[in-house]
């Protein structure tokens, strides 16, 4: 008997108070296609109007990884310029400026687009082995906005984002727990409970308050950046992205030529 596989997506569970949204390809270390972008757009549009919400909790698929970053496949033709990082910029601004509190629980990866998710979510529980990173100066080759510079730097701190994007490095989670991203690290079988926990403490304080101190600081965050567009539309129509992207497809590393 045949088995129809299923398409990669997001799954979302309402429990109570508690939203649930699972980030669901594991085949691929739950990389993000645009279709799933999108629908956590759609999904974060949709619980910021409701009322009886109280707290949103991020996960992963399986044990390898939160979010791996985008599908690679998604950057063959891609528009050579800054258009990408702009749309994905709309994407995350739903997911930043939801009203409620947020968590992020990480097994495994968090790198690329997955870094950025979980740093959209106000804590992160993780695995004592967790990663986190951005090698796109290993993988890639392409950039990242303005905006999302400014959001991860406030939050790691400029020395780290540079360690992640200037040496390709990935960072192990006691590091961050250490320096106050994480905000707690615990085993695999006890990372539900964690999470819950930390929901039911937030649930039961005042919303607005939660709502305006949130809003606030991604409104802080925002306030005159600069415009960037000139660095992002170079990394994008330049040879090393186009090789980059090639490289990744083919399973070669790539050659980079500052070109």
């Amino acid at each position: 008997m045949s088995t129809l596989s299923t398409p990669p997506c997001l799954d979302l569970s309402i429990d109570d108070y508690i939203a649930r949204i699972t980030f669901n390809n594991p085949a691929a270390r739950n990389a993000m296609t645009w279709p799933m972008y999108e629908e956590l757009k759609t999904i974060c549009d949709s619980l910021a109007k409701n009322p009886d919400i109280r707290v949103v909790i991020f996960r992963g698929a399986g044990d390898k990884a939160f979010v791996s970053g985008s599908d690679i496949e998604q950057f063959v033709g891609l528009q050579k310029d800054e258009a990408y990082e702009v749309d994905v910029d709309r994407i995350f601004a739903s997911l930043q400026e939801l009203p409620m509190p947020t968590i992020a629980l990480i097994e495994g990866l968090a790198v690329g687009s997955g870094l950025l998710m979980a740093t959209a979510c106000d804590f992160r529980i993780s695995t004592p082995d967790a990663r986190f990173g951005i090698p796109v100066a290993r993988t890639l080759g392409n950039c990242l906005s303005p905006s999302n510079l400014a959001w991860i730097s406030a939050h790691l701190g400029i020395p780290m984002v540079k360690k992640m994007l200037l040496t390709a490095e990935l960072i192990k989670a006691p590091t961050l727990l250490e320096s106050g991203f994480l905000y707690q690290i615990v085993n695999a079988s006890e990372i539900t409970e964690a999470a819950d926990a930390l929901a039911k403490k937030m649930a039961v304080l005042a919303p607005i308050t939660q709502k305006a101190s949130k809003l606030s600081i991604a409104r802080l965050l925002r306030n005159n950046l600069p415009n960037c567009t000139d660095l992002m539309r170079e990394t994008y129509n330049s040879h090393d992205f186009r090789e980059g992207v090639n490289a990744f497809l083919e399973g070669r590393p790539p050659k980079w030529t500052g070109k």
